[in-house]
């Protein structure tokens, strides 16, 4: 190779190099937020808006992308992709982050939480503040806020009044095993679903029926193929916002602070969007010809109650947790 041409690929080498760091620089900058609901959903717009957010007070340090409808996998995917790396934040469910930290589900055991202040004073309160550092020690991972998903009602193609109406009945619940707990209370038959096939199971028969908060039947479409919503409101439903580990300590002390600020006050802002859309949305069904009744919440919980500290229903925490969680008083609404 001649002295010219050594010159210029030294050159050349010399000119790409910055180029190529500066792009692996940018790449590092690039994180994966992923969930399982709906684009029109307060979830995912509250995500893009915290993702605008995060950008802009971090001068640009951090871009993240997020990934809706189950686009990254379900729920198990995902939280299994917090330590394999696949994923950088996620929305989860409670009762999933139970599958490594038992005692955080406990607010899905069903009728648990008496209402929605209720909810309101656990998401302000010591205990879960309790609840999300002990996830982070057991999993590395970092739990950052608690979004209200809504109270989950069950709908089918027949009246489901009390306990004894749901006997037998072929119930689509969630992947993880404390929604099992209810179905049990009720003695119906727990069918877990992924998510983004549950319209499918419920079109062909799969499934009798299934059990969600009322903005999700509706962003789901599921009321198209189910006659009856009966507003059991059995569980009151939240979601964790979760930053990976390895991402989060990536993180400088000022970025920490930025995440942590502004996924919560998508949080809270997801909250007061799902609360809203959920009081109107019983007489929005009755408009869609749908039969929404209001049955006998007291019966429900009255066999509820006998599992609340059974482990062999899925009852992973301790007396003392929901003792704490029982003396929580409610918020004045």
């Amino acid at each position: 190779m001649s002295i010219i041409t050594s010159r210029r690929v030294l050159l050349g080498t010399a000119i790409a190099a910055p180029a190529l760091l500066g792009r692996a620089a940018q790449a590092q900058t690039r994180l994966r937020w992923a969930h399982v609901y709906e684009t029109n959903e307060a979830y995912h717009t509250q995500a893009l808006w915290a993702a605008q957010q995060i950008q802009q007070r971090t001068q640009n340090r951090w871009a993240i992308e997020v990934f809706p409808a189950s686009a990254l996998g379900n729920e198990p995917t995902i939280n299994q992709g917090l330590a394999l790396g696949t994923v950088d934040m996620i929305y989860t469910g409670v009762a999933f982050a139970g599958a490594t930290y038992r005692p955080i589900a406990i607010t899905n055991a069903p009728y648990v939480l008496r209402d929605f202040e209720h909810f309101m004073a656990y998401r302000e309160s010591d205990l879960l503040r309790d609840m999300m550092a002990g996830y982070s020690r057991q999993t590395n991972h970092q739990a950052l806020a608690l979004t209200y998903y809504g109270e989950r009602h069950v709908t089918a193609n027949r009246s489901v009044m009390r306990p004894e109406d749901m006997r037998g009945m072929k119930l689509r619940v969630p992947q993880a095993p404390l929604f099992l707990m209810f179905t049990r209370s009720v003695g119906a038959n727990a069918t877990p679903i992924a998510f983004a096939e549950v319209y499918l199971a419920l079109q062909q028969g799969t499934v009798d029926g299934q059990e969600n908060p009322l903005p999700t039947i509706q962003a789901k479409k599921f009321y198209e193929v189910q006659s009856h919503i009966s507003l059991t409101a059995h569980i009151t439903e939240s979601l964790l916002t979760i930053v990976s580990g390895n991402t989060w300590r990536r993180l400088n002390d000022a970025d920490k602070g930025v995440f942590t600020e502004v996924l919560r006050e998508a949080s809270t802002r997801a909250t007061n969007e799902i609360r809203q859309a959920e009081l109107v949305l019983p007489d929005w069904f009755t408009a869609q010809g749908k039969t929404v009744q209001r049955p006998d919440r007291a019966a429900f919980r009255a066999v509820a109650q006998p599992l609340h500290n059974d482990s062999a229903a899925g009852a992973g925490w301790t007396r003392e947790h929901y003792d704490r969680l029982q003396a929580i008083a409610s918020r004045a609404g």
